[in-house]
């Protein structure tokens, strides 16, 4: 029987063993898709304790503290930091074969040295111990984040963001480096809603640009893409429940934006063919600038009305979906590379079921000009978990080349989340060590070891070239 989270945590063989250690284990990491605070990395933020570094923001702790009958006054509520922490201390001991009970473990070594099993037992002397270590430099956001060997990563952010806390980190420092990559979410609402209406108001004013037609618009966002990409922006990204039904033929399309700015809900129709013309704009603006263009597609948000009254958006009330996902995807790639201006992309599904459609979709585009150009992306949300990323790798290894895979994000808000790519990495070591057990894969290490080291670097370090940007 092998030790809880020993040295060989997740490999199960020696093939697997030698590729992680010698191989994946040493290789920097790129996070190319994160919901970090940049204000707190401008600032090099010193978390007070780690209730505040590890809970806070966190919406998978918090899902699991409410499964567990915790009161939300210790979930998100006004109870004291150590309260909190105590109450998922608690939590912890349930968590069992969730993936949260090996990031947790996996976090409180690799940050702070505790072997201990968290429990309530335990809870009280590893709160003192990591608040103790917390006040180091060490262990502030930029700390964190070298102790991780993190190289590069990118935050997400809004089109109507000024980006000033990432001048202030390029100003400030040499490593890591921190690029802001470009949600433009907001801009697609197109649903005629006060907050839509107010988010257009924002978006005139920081681009200087008045927003009352289509036209406009679209100048408006290529006003905030150039801004971005001046400041180091290479990536974009989509979170909707799907790709828009976008006809490009359709007409009429100027007098529906006029109805969204006079406050009219239109019929959905007539949205998603406005949210399909200016996110094809969009795309086309991307690939002017050589950027990456990310789809998250897949999640049904905000599902509990009475959380999302009482706590708002991204507090733990989202779920997978069950959304009709090839067509839209087909037609509206198709689009955009009939003319040549599909950029490189990544998609990403949120429900497994779609596996092996998303890694089938990813071969109609590719191009021969670009090695990867349309990746599946990894296990995300709900899928960044053992059977998760082992379900999207097999689909990957089944229907295109896993060799040219960019790997592992954390999609996280968490500075402590880092571990997340060591746990990744393990496991991709493990399903290519049993492969080779079994005869399935030749038992040639350099071979192996160069594939692990491109997947969980290289190639993610060739594809977004990021050192372009200096």
């Amino acid at each position: 029987m092998k030790k809880f989270l020993d040295q060989d945590f997740l490999l199960s063989n020696a093939v697997a063993q030698e590729l992680y250690h010698n191989h994946a284990a040493k290789m920097p990491i790129i996070d190319y898709h994160n919901h970090l605070s940049p204000e707190a990395m401008a600032s090099n933020y010193q978390f007070s304790n780690i209730t505040d570094a590890w809970l806070y923001g966190d919406h998978y702790k918090w899902r699991a503290m409410r499964a567990n009958g915790i009161n939300e006054k210790y979930v998100t509520g006004s109870g004291t930091d150590e309260e909190k922490f105590q109450k998922w201390a608690e939590t912890v001991p349930y968590t069992l074969r969730n993936p949260l009970y090996h990031w947790t473990h996996l976090e409180l070594r690799r940050y702070f040295g505790i072997d201990e099993l968290l429990s309530p037992e335990t809870a009280a002397e590893i709160y003192s111990e990591t608040a103790a270590l917390l006040k180091k430099d060490s262990h502030s956001c930029i700390g964190l984040l070298l102790q991780m060997n993190v190289e590069t990563l990118c935050t997400t952010d809004d089109p109507i963001d000024n980006l000033v806390h990432h001048q202030a980190i390029r100003d400030r420092l040499k490593a890591p480096k921190v690029y802001p990559s470009f949600r433009p979410d907001k801009a697609l609402g197109m649903d005629g809603s006060k907050a839509f209406l107010t988010y257009l108001k924002q978006l005139t004013e920081v681009s200087g640009v008045a927003i009352n037609s289509l036209d406009t618009l679209l100048e408006a966002l290529q006003q905030r893409v150039d801004y971005f990409h001046t400041n180091g922006c290479r990536v974009s990204d989509l979170g909707f429940n799907q790709i828009p039904a976008f006809d490009p033929k359709a007409t009429g399309l100027d007098q529906h934006f006029q109805s969204v700015l006079a406050g009219k809900q239109l019929a959905l129709e007539s949205i998603e063919n406005l949210q399909g013309y200016v996110l094809t704009a969009l795309c086309k603006m991307y690939h002017a600038k050589g950027w990456v263009q990310q789809f998250h597609l897949g999640a049904l948000r905000n599902n509990n009305d009475r959380g999302l009254r009482e706590l708002g958006p991204d507090t733990g009330y989202d779920s997978m979906g069950d959304f009709s996902q090839a067509e839209r995807m087909s037609k509206f790639f198709n689009n955009l590379d009939n003319t040549d201006q599909l950029a490189k992309t990544i998609i990403y599904n949120l429900n497994p079921r779609d596996n092996d459609l998303f890694a089938t979709m990813t071969g109609n585009f590719n191009d021969g000009k670009t090695v990867g150009k349309f990746q599946f992306g990894t296990g995300w949300w709900f899928l960044d978990q053992k059977i998760g990323m082992e379900a999207q790798m097999n689909s990957l290894s089944n229907m295109g080349l896993f060799s040219r895979f960019v790997g592992m994000l954390t999609d996280s808000r968490s500075f402590l989340s880092f571990p997340r790519h060591e746990y990744f990495r393990r496991i991709l070591c493990n399903l290519i060590g049993t492969d080779v057990v079994n005869g399935e894969l030749p038992h040639d290490m350099d071979l192996l070891g160069g594939m692990v080291e491109d997947i969980c670097y290289r190639n993610a370090k060739k594809y977004f070239a990021f050192e372009h940007n200096e």
